[in-house]
């Protein structure tokens, strides 16, 4: 170590990369380079040669200088020592090396500042210790902080599955929306051709009877044409033996186009035909609420249960372990009812949930009236928050259910529409605002259209 410290770092130098040998190797000609230094400049040249004299080496691997690697590591650790020594703080006081640390001050002192009034009874602890306990608790804020960093990361990536899926969903929506108005663009189309051709039938049938008409009086018109000239040639005769007696023309009545048949409240008229095509349904389901394996029709009436074929945003309102989905408004007063086809899903339910009740965990059901049916046990129950199921036994297998929702009066009343049976009215009182919400675990579940009729009362249009 001793003699380490006499040398420079020149002469701990390779020739070659001027830096400290590093596993250095003595050549015939006596000289040293590093092993790796001498492999590239061997490769380099194609001979092996000597960096420094350029003598040729007798052989082509170098044995290790292992007394001058000795030396080297030494002079390293010797440079290291200094480096520190150099960095090395001491008291500004007491010119003492600074080896406690403060733990009520948070400041390094030495041994002299320990025993000062400064830190008289303070709690101190070797320097090291400190060292070791902040190292401890970096590394703790840095576990905690790489954990918010997946987790931001996590966050992130939901961002941009959202966003992706934001797009998607508006290019599907404007798709479906087009197609609509196409619908309604094709029937209003129809209705104006199917009108037009009306006009234009009356139009023929009235001229074809004009034109008949008109050839008639042009026969009478000729015939009474003649008629005068035989009066005229009578009345130059000396005797007048026949008196002719004019006929009156008959007036033509209901040949004009019946204007007001085909302009009278057309708009209405097209509208009442339009009840044909058009399909009001009091519940509309709300795809963001969805499980993923939960698929809903185009126009957001059916859901069916089917393997996952797309990637869905996990959003806080789609349900996470039930294949279910909620209705797109809530209601917080009045009363309500929807109908839904059943048909032969084997597991199914039918109720109203709680707004705030989270879709994410298996606790669902605890906010959830409902009516449910499960094919494996052949059973109907109810089920309420806080209450044991109550089994129904319907006489026939449902088809079509509706449920009404008063929820002033806090009820819940699920009917047979087949055969128009009621089935059960759950009794609550609703501070919340709720949903209705559909489970379906295998073949569609179908929220029925209602009924839309047009009267007409006092001059005014009641829907």
């Amino acid at each position: 170590m001793a003699a380490a410290n006499l040398l420079s770092e020149e002469e701990f130098s390779c020739p070659v990369c001027c830096d400290i040998f590093r596993d250095p190797v003595l050549l015939s000609c006596s000289h040293s380079v590093c092993r790796t230094c001498l492999q590239q400049f061997w490769e380099t040249k194609g001979s092996q040669e000597c960096p420094v004299c350029r003598r040729r080496s007798s052989k082509s691997d170098p044995p290790c200088n292992r007394a001058l690697k000795n030396l080297c590591e030494a002079f390293l650790e010797s440079r290291s020592q200094r480096a520190s020594a150099e960095f090395e703080v001491l008291c500004s006081l007491h010119n003492e090396k600074l080896k406690l640390f403060c733990l009520e001050d948070q400041q390094p002192v030495c041994v002299v500042c320990n025993l000062s009034k400064a830190h008289k009874n303070h709690n101190c602890c070797p320097i090291d210790e400190a060292v070791c306990d902040f190292k401890n608790k970096l590394k703790t804020s840095l576990e905690r902080l790489q954990q918010n960093l997946k987790a931001l990361e996590e966050v992130k990536q939901t961002c941009d599955e959202t966003a992706a899926h934001i797009k998607c969903q508006a290019q599907h929506t404007e798709r479906q929306i087009k197609e609509e108005f196409e619908k309604l663009h094709q029937f209003l189309r129809d209705e104006e051709s199917a009108r037009i051709a009306a006009l234009k039938e009356e139009e023929e049938q009235k001229s074809h009877m004009m034109r008949r008409k008109i050839e008639e009086m042009n026969g009478e018109i000729e015939s009474l044409s003649d008629q005068i000239r035989n009066l005229q040639k009578e009345m130059e005769a000396e005797d007048i033996l026949v008196q002719h007696t004019p006929k009156e023309p008959e007036k033509v009545s209901a040949l004009l186009i019946n204007v007001a048949k085909h302009l009278s409240s057309l708009k209405f008229r097209v509208w009442e035909n339009m009840q044909k095509i058009l399909q009001y349904t009091p519940v509309t389901l709300d795809p963001n609420t969805a499980h993923p394996h939960l698929h809903l029709s185009d126009d957001l009436t059916t859901a069916e249960c089917r393997p996952q074929t797309s990637l869905l945003p996990d959003n806080p309102e789609r349900f996470e372990v039930y294949p279910c989905v909620l209705g797109s408004e809530g209601f917080n007063s009045g009363t309500h009812c929807w109908d839904v086809d059943v048909g032969g899903s084997e597991y199914w339910a039918l109720g109203v949930i709680r707004e705030s009740e989270s879709r994410k965990g298996s606790s669902v059901w605890d906010s959830v009236w409902s009516l449910h049916y499960s094919k494996s046990s052949n059973e109907y129950w109810i089920s309420c928050p806080g209450q044991a199921d109550h089994v129904l036994t319907p006489t026939e297998k449902l088809q079509r259910v509706r449920v009404q929702l008063d929820w002033d009066r806090g009820k819940v009343t699920f009917t047979d529409l087949i055969t128009s049976s009621h089935l059960h009215t759950i009794t609550h009182t609703f501070t919340d605002t709720v949903f209705p919400i559909i489970y379906s675990y295998s073949s569609p579940v179908r929220l029925l259209p209602a009924k839309i009729s047009v009267m007409i009362e006092n001059q005014s249009v009641v829907c």
